[in-house]
Parts: C-alpha cells; structure tokens; sequence
C-alpha cells in the first residue's frame, strides 16, 4: 500500500496553521508502521534553504489545462524518513506567503493538474491519494474525469480541515481555469448556489471522506455548520468518519524542548520553573503561585475572541496573569493591546508567530484559552494539554472530543469547558478554572490525568490505515466482479 499526501502545506517546510502540522506529522506515523507514505505541496518561496538542500529536481514537464500551458519541475527529497515532492513553478509559488493573492484559484487549480501529471515521475504510483481542504479538491474531480483513463486504479480520500473554507469563484471562472463541460457544473457537481466550488470537487467525487473530529462530523450535517453542504454531507454519510488529530509528540516534548527552561514531565514545580522564566522574558511580576492563563492562536472570532474580550476587564481585576500570541482581526489585536498598556503587570500580548515563544508559552502557562465558537479539531489543546497547560474550551467539535470538564467530586476530566457561545458561560468557567487551581490537591489531580492521555498519532493513524486498506479492498472487489451495463 503506497500514499500520497496532496496538500498546500505540511510542517517543516511550509505551515500556516492546523493543516501543515497535520500533513506533517501524520505521514511520519504512517511511515513508522511501514506504510510506503509521500507528500506533495508546491514549492514556495518561504520553504527554509537549509530544507531546500535535501532536494533535487527528478523531472521536468508541461502542465496543460483549459487553454493555459505552464512549466512545472518535480523536485524530490527525503525528510524524517518521509519522502517529498515540490512542484516548481516560479510565476504561481515564488511568491512571499502561502496564500491570500487574488490568483489564488488558478494558483491551485494548476497545483492540482500538475500533481496528477507528476504521477508519471514518481518512485511508487500510490494506491490512495489522500487530499486536504480546498486546495487540492479538485484532485479527485480531475481523477474521475480528465484522467479517469490513465490513473483508473487510484483511489482517493478528502479530509475536510475546515468546512468554511471552500475556494468558492465563478462558473464561468471554473470552466475557464478547468476546461470542464456545462455537465461538471450541476447542483451534483461542482455547481455551488449559483457559483462554483473547489470544495465540492472533494466532497462529491472523493471515494472516502474524512474530518478531523468525531464532533465536528456530526456538526457539519446540520445547518449551524454545514455551511450550506449539509445535505450533500447526509447525502455521503456513509463515507464520513470523523478522525481526531494527533500531535507529533515526538518535536512537542517538555523533557526535550530546547526552547524551555527547565525539562519536566509531570512535575508541577518543575513546569513552574518555566513560568518564572516566562515572566521574566515577557516583563511580567515573577511568581509561582499566580495562575498564568496562556493563548497562541489566530485572533478572529472563531477563536471565541468576542467572549474573551468582552470579559477581559473582569479577568484583569483577578490575582491573574495572560499571554496571548498570535495575529488576526485589527480590533482584536488593538484591543488587546490596549489592555496591555492598562495592565502592563498582568497581560502580555505579542502580535505575530514565534515558535520558541509558542513552545514556553504552553510550557509557562498553568492555563489555555480556547473558548471557540466553532473548531473543527484543535491542535493547540493537544499541545497545551501535552505541556500539562490545563484547556478551557467551549464544547464544539474536536475540543469536546478531547477535553473533558473537571468533576470535582469524582476527580475525573482534563479540563474546563463549557456549552452555549455565551460570556456569562464563559466567565463562569474561566471562574471555575481559577478557583481549582487555588486548591492545590484539585490542581494535582487534574494534572495527573492530563498525564493519562495519549496525544500522539498512534490511534489516529491506524483509523486513516484502515480507511485506506476498505478501499483497496473494495478496489480489487471491483475487479473481481466488475459492474457492467
């Protein structure tokens, strides 16, 4: 069993967000139980020269579709035992940044024609071609159609990363970019409420869909996060399963992280080391014994940013103190830092990514804020729980499947969480939060059933490994009984 990986991003060499640390991290894992795994994304400008210099160029080629004619290099080289693929076109991909240019569609329109015309070049064909979110849907609409023929045996599997994102455009732009027929663009195919959707080339034509949670998948076939797909995701529930994510815990580890202070598993005095590290490196009063609550993430409202502003005041009056990294919507980071400036002694904002400050900050951080108003899986959780940095999470999507709240009666549960997109909700839980790690033996249990959990890729992996093997079943079955008219 041989598959390829088709994505925009994958850590280390290029990564925006969830998706990158996924189509990173869980080759590796299938790698590790000898399934012959490769990855393939364009080849950025931003990809790091020192990972550049494992690769070499196998082939070079022409990439027609519709009336364009573009050139495309396949690069190969070989990364934590993962072999990868860039495809090289300097007038889409030598460009600073991952996305968000106005050419967009076509940029992954042609990503998505070249990867199936590298398939000529490289060492394995692949039995499964496993796609991720918008920009590479179309890869199982070309497969069924333009090079149904050629690539007849090849299977593939969507993965649905974030269902609000769908690279939605004309028709006629579709068309234009694709060379598909009036006959691709009904409501049974790409045709989306009058535009068009890449999105829905994964979700109509893919052989087996996934996402990212057991919750999430259960969500998005209602009108509150369907995101108007709803009924084409009833339509295929029969081929949805929802797989929550893993963390690479071998890179995420507090006994070996280089950018910590102190090493520690399970030590609550050794983690407070990094605290005061923390608060030294961030100008903030240095003491063990008041929480610190921490946050990396985009600041948008799907991260529950509302909320926290709108109670942020409240917090500040406590004996608390918050770092918050991360970039996004203009007024939440204006806001932000204008408490910042109020209370420079108990919150600290940093605007940007950093990846040193996001590894002490879950290590610092006695507490993670997470009160989202919707999350497909999470990965920052993972990695604050992995840090024994204690979640508070609204329950929606993977952060309901992998936080549990804390019952102070029966010591069970992981976390803090709460139900309705509500502040008074909220506030009442970060309250909560609050008063039990003022006791310390509540705080020891909480965190030694945080050591309990399995955050890895292990029972991930093996989900994806038997999707992939139900359709290489199926596939020989086909051949042994073939359908006929």
């Amino acid at each position: 069993m041989n598959i390829l990986f088709a994505t925009s991003e994958a850590a280390p060499l290029a990564k925006t967000g969830g998706l990158g640390d996924v189509a990173g991290a869980l080759p590796k894992a299938l790698v590790k139980r000898q399934i012959g795994t490769s990855v393939i994304l364009p080849k950025y400008e931003d990809i790091p020269a020192e990972y550049l210099e494992y690769f070499e160029q196998i082939a070079s080629f022409n990439v027609s579709f519709s009336w364009r004619n573009q050139y495309c290099g396949l690069f190969r080289g070989e990364i934590d035992g993962v072999c990868y693929y860039l495809i090289d076109n300097e007038f889409y991909f030598k460009r600073r940044g991952l996305y968000g240019y106005g050419d967009d569609p076509e940029r992954f329109v042609f990503f998505s024609f070249a990867v199936l015309e590298a398939l000529s070049f490289v060492d394995v064909l692949p039995d499964v071609i496993h796609c991720h979110d918008w920009q590479t849907a179309l890869i199982p609409f070309l497969l069924k159609t333009k090079y149904a023929a050629e690539w007849a045996d090849i299977r593939t599997v969507f993965t649905i990363h974030n269902l609000k994102y769908q690279g939605v455009l004309g028709i006629k732009q579709l068309q234009d970019l694709t060379g598909a027929g009036d006959e691709a663009f009904g409501p049974a195919g790409l045709e989306f409420h009058g535009a068009a959707s890449c999105l829905k080339g994964g979700l109509v034509y893919a052989d087996k869909l996934t996402t990212v949670s057991h919750t999430y998948a259960e969500e998005i076939k209602g009108s509150e996060y369907g995101e108007r797909l709803e009924e084409l995701l009833r339509h295929r529930e029969g081929d949805l399963l929802g797989i929550v994510n893993g963390i690479d815990d071998e890179s995420y580890d507090p006994m070996k992280d280089s950018a910590l202070h102190t090493p520690y598993r399970n030590s609550i005095s050794r983690k407070r080391k990094n605290k005061l590290d923390l608060q030294q490196e961030l100008g903030l009063p240095e003491s063990e014994e008041i929480p610190l609550i921490g946050m990396v993430n985009r600041l948008v409202e799907q991260k529950g940013l509302d909320l926290i502003t709108a109670r942020l005041e409240e917090l500040l009056q406590e004996d608390v103190q918050l770092v918050i990294l991360g970039s996004g919507e203009w007024h939440y980071e204006q806001q932000l830092q204008q408490f910042a400036q109020r209370y420079p002694d108990k919150i600290a904002v940093k605007l940007g990514y950093n990846e040193r400050l996001a590894r002490r900050i879950y290590a610092g951080a006695d507490l993670y804020l997470l009160p989202s108003r919707f999350e497909p899986c999470g990965i920052s959780q993972l990695l604050a729980l992995r840090y024994r940095a204690v979640p508070i999470v609204r329950e929606t999507g993977g952060l309901k499947d992998t936080v549990q709240s804390f019952d102070e009666y029966t010591g069970e549960g992981n976390g803090f969480s709460f139900v309705g997109y509500d502040a008074d909700e909220y506030w009442s839980t970060v309250s909560r939060a609050l008063r039990v790690y003022r006791n310390p033996e509540a705080w020891k249990q909480i965190i030694d059933n945080v050591s309990k959990e399995n955050y890895s890729w292990n029972r991930s992996a093996k989900a994806y490994i038997a999707v992939y093997h139900q359709l290489l079943l199926q596939r020989e079955e086909n051949k042994q009984c073939p359908v006929t008219l």
